[in-house]
């Protein structure tokens, strides 16, 4: 049950990654004024990562256990998790002047881009 929550909610965390591009490129071309809802999404989408990490880690220890592949996908994965605190966590500090949509674009790809290198490193497909 763990591991099929755990896959499962990839979707939720690769659906809110798109949320967040697509958000944050709208705000970056109408040059939009950088506010509540970028939060709350950037919020959202850490949250629904570090959810699927804590299951991930979970099943790892009450699941069928360690297994050579696994090891670049807790580092993708890991590392994933921890860019995304990283970005919410600077630009909910930064000044509201100093507030801007493109390190959610680009931050968000980056961990994307980590959380495909992660599925991939452990032979599952992206989608289905």
């Amino acid at each position: 049950m763990l591991l099929h929550a755990h896959s499962g909610f990839r979707y939720l965390v690769l659906l809110m990654g798109i949320v967040m591009i697509a958000y944050a490129a709208y705000g970056l071309m109408t040059k939009a004024e950088y506010g509540k809802q970028m939060r709350v999404l950037s919020a959202i989408f850490t949250g629904v990562l570090d959810l699927t990490v804590l299951l991930g880690f979970v099943n790892l220890f009450v699941g069928r256990g360690f297994y050579p592949q696994l090891g670049g996908h807790i580092v993708m994965m890991t590392l994933a998790a921890v860019l995304a605190h990283v970005i919410h966590g600077v630009m909910k500090r930064r000044p509201a002047e100093a507030q801007t949509f493109m390190p959610h674009l680009v931050g968000t790809l980056v961990v994307l881009v980590c959380i495909v290198g992660g599925i991939l490193a452990i032979g599952r497909p992206i989608v289905g």
